[in-house]
């Protein structure tokens, strides 16, 4: 897939400022509603924030469009989860008075995620296999940007965000992976080693921060 060198080119460092739009939509809850603030931001916590807002959406947006060309399950009920991603991190920047804005749907300030969102816009629309295989390789990496931003910070309010919202990546994943294989194909990792992956895999549903 064309759109895997530039997911692995990626540079997820400070963004500088992002623009984002609009108000975020009510949606059912897969995490906890996030902690206030307690410990001010550094700069790269702020611009790690608004990045993985910006990557949440990046899923949302995608599993709608996917969702409208071949009415899986899977995108129907993972895109309502990416919105409730995004929330919970809107309501942590809101809490720290973090200024940010969510563009429109399909539209990204961050000219990496543009151009991964349009990629997965001509591969998806090929096949449904082709479409699933996207949703398990957005859920990889994202359980792997979730831990290194973890990794970075000593902040438990963003700690406990990050951690909620990779335990819905873990489900998001093994929900793709399921569908794939009961078409018959197969997903291999890209971003997560084999051992993690398989230890994921072999995981059950998990209740995350319920």
């Amino acid at each position: 897939m064309q759109a895997m060198n530039t997911w692995k080119t990626l540079k997820l460092g400070t963004l500088g400022i992002i623009i984002l739009s609009a108000a975020l939509g009510a949606c059912k809850k897969e995490e906890n509603d996030s902690p206030a603030a307690s410990v001010p931001l550094t700069e790269d916590e702020k611009s790690d924030l608004l990045f993985m807002l910006e990557e949440e959406k990046l899923a949302r947006d995608t599993y709608i469009a996917m969702e409208a060309a071949w009415s899986t399950t899977q995108f129907a009920n993972i895109k309502n989860s990416e919105q409730t991603h995004m929330n919970r991190i809107a309501d942590l920047l809101q809490a720290n008075n973090v200024p940010y804005l969510i563009l429109p749907e399909g539209q990204f300030a961050n000219p990496a995620l543009q151009d991964l969102y349009d990629q997965f816009m001509l591969d998806g629309a090929v096949s449904e296999a082709n479409a699933l295989r996207i949703g398990a390789t957005i859920e990889d990496l994202d359980i792997v940007d979730l831990q290194e931003r973890m990794d970075a910070t000593a902040n438990a309010s963003i700690d406990m965000v990050y951690s909620n919202l990779q335990c819905g990546s873990r489900n998001h994943l093994r929900s793709y992976v399921g569908a794939i294989a009961a078409a018959g194909g197969s997903y291999a990792p890209q971003f997560l080693s084999q051992a993690e992956y398989d230890a994921i895999l072999s995981g059950d549903h998990e209740n995350c921060g319920q």
